[in-house]
């Protein structure tokens, strides 16, 4: 399987939806927690986005790792969307395991 596939079954794969539906408070109060955790994801964002830069200018090549996380921490803000706009009743990490 291509890093492609594994990105595309990460963020459109199946996800198990859990059970027991959960109250209207319960999920405004994730919703709450998780617009926080969005709001301090944008911000590590934008310095491993600077960080990048930097590696970029002094060595001409990206570094893997930092690319990495930049992929994982997207998939983790796009799953954390669609928990928050009840496309998925499926909390993201840390409530699932961070895959």
């Amino acid at each position: 399987m291509s890093e492609q596939d594994n990105i595309e079954g990460r963020l459109h794969g199946e996800q198990f939806e859990p059970e027991i539906q959960e109250n209207l408070l319960t999920r405004l109060i994730y919703m709450i927690l998780i617009a926080v955790m969005i709001s301090v994801a944008q911000t590590v964002l934008a310095t491993a986005t600077v960080l990048q830069f930097i590696v970029l200018a002094i060595s001409k090549e990206p570094n893997e790792r930092l690319a990495d996380f930049g992929t994982d921490l997207g998939i983790w803000i796009a799953k954390a969307a669609r928990y928050q706009m009840a496309a998925s009743n499926v909390k993201p990490w840390p409530w699932t395991d961070l895959d």
